[in-house]
């Protein structure tokens, strides 16, 4: 049974440092999305795309010359991003002690995730472009097969991505798999077994996922997260996720997602017949037109983030509600709460426009109210004791 702190333990610095961790992040997103408007307009007004999609033009066939640019396109974001990705994905975890992955560790994975985006650009931009050459209603059905294709990534995540980057072990036989697998039988879900993901090797952070859908979903906890916590904050955290399957959120979250597809191939076929002209483009169809799709598509997923942002965190919050009622120990859900807000470096109680803008979960000093916390959010512990890997 796990118990929460009796005597909170203040860590003022670790909480400086997760606000200017927060900041940092904030200032690396601007600069990530200001940097990727800037090159998308830039290669439509000079010219650019033109000339990339005659360069392209070498390859003999229409849908050669597509998949030549579209590769071309995602490498050349991959080089222009690499310094961002650089320090946010390696200088700042080190600087703030979350990470331990080695500089080469950290370029192959940026490495593996570039060369899977390029063969999923390729995937999704032949179809697409075989509508749009053929199919004057193009933007309907690119919309349907972007869904499905999202549907498609997410049930084979667990089995052909995941092992890219991490390897998963079943979790021993023992009463905290057991424990598990009998929730997830109490809430009607049906899980492929229990493993655990080994992300030591790379982080000090923790976190717990349901992965998959239908025949591949399964229960994984991270290491970090199943060395440091006991087993009734575990099955919290489990509970929480089991919540999302149970409410149907990962299909609602499809729902919203593919409604806003829609709409933005709807906007992009709009603009696309506005401006094709006096960007020298003849047709919609031209691969020279993409960064002007993407930019449109963009702009509405990012103009639309405090509506979906606020969809996704009633939905978390109902999840937490879930796990409290399902566990019936709110002491071990807050005491989950305290252990991720630490070793994750959350900030606890950001701005409100922090959390109204950008957060897809309630803030921790949100969600610890809610499961009953009434002290300061000062007693975030930073230490935890290890689950008995022998129960």
């Amino acid at each position: 049974m796990a118990t929460e702190h009796q005597t909170p333990i203040p860590d003022p610095q670790r909480r400086a440092n997760a606000r200017e961790y927060a900041r940092l992040r904030r200032r690396v997103l601007v600069v990530d999305l200001t940097l990727t408007v800037v090159a998308l307009l830039v290669l439509l007004m000079s010219g650019a795309s033109a000339a990339l999609r005659d360069l392209a033009g070498q390859v003999p066939t229409y849908y050669g010359q597509v998949a030549a640019y579209v590769v071309v396109l995602v490498t050349g974001a991959g080089v222009l991003f690499f310094p961002l990705s650089y320090y946010s994905g390696f200088v700042l975890p080190h600087r703030y002690e979350l990470s331990v992955q080695t500089l080469p560790g950290w370029a192959a994975d940026y490495a593996k995730g570039l060369l899977l985006g390029l063969v999923e650009a390729v995937l999704v931009a032949l179809p697409v472009y075989a509508l749009l050459r053929h199919v004057p209603g193009w933007w309907l059905w690119a919309a349907v097969l972007l869904t499905l294709f999202t549907v498609l990534l997410a049930n084979l995540a667990p089995v052909l991505i995941v092992p890219l980057f991490f390897k998963l072990r079943p979790l021993e036989d023992g009463s905290l798999r057991r424990r598990l697998v009998e929730l997830a039988q109490q809430t009607g879900t049906q899980v492929r077994g229990v493993y655990v993901m080994d992300m030591s090797r790379r982080t000090r952070t923790a976190n717990a996922a349901l992965m998959g859908l239908g025949n591949t979903r399964r229960i994984v906890l991270g290491d970090t997260l199943w060395q440091r916590f006991e087993p009734a904050e575990i099955e919290a955290v489990l509970a929480h996720e089991l919540g999302h399957h149970v409410h149907n959120d990962i299909w609602r979250a499809i729902a919203l997602d593919a409604a806003l597809t829609f709409a933005a191939c709807w906007l992009a076929d709009l603009a696309a017949r506005a401006a094709l002209g006096p960007l020298g483009i003849g047709r919609i169809d031209d691969v020279a037109a993409l960064p002007l799709l993407l930019l449109v598509g963009g702009a509405l997923f990012t103009l639309l983030l405090p509506l979906t942002n606020g969809v996704s965190r009633r939905r978390e919050a109902a999840a937490d509600r879930f796990a409290l009622r399902v566990t019936g120990n709110p002491a071990a859900w807050r005491g989950a709460l305290r252990k991720l807000a630490d070793q994750n470096l959350a900030e606890v109680d950001p701005p409100a426009w922090v959390e109204w803008l950008l957060y897809s979960h309630p803030s921790i000093r949100h969600r610890l109210q809610a499961a009953g916390e009434g002290a300061p959010l000062h007693d975030v512990a930073p230490h935890a004791r290890k689950v008995n890997s022998a129960e």
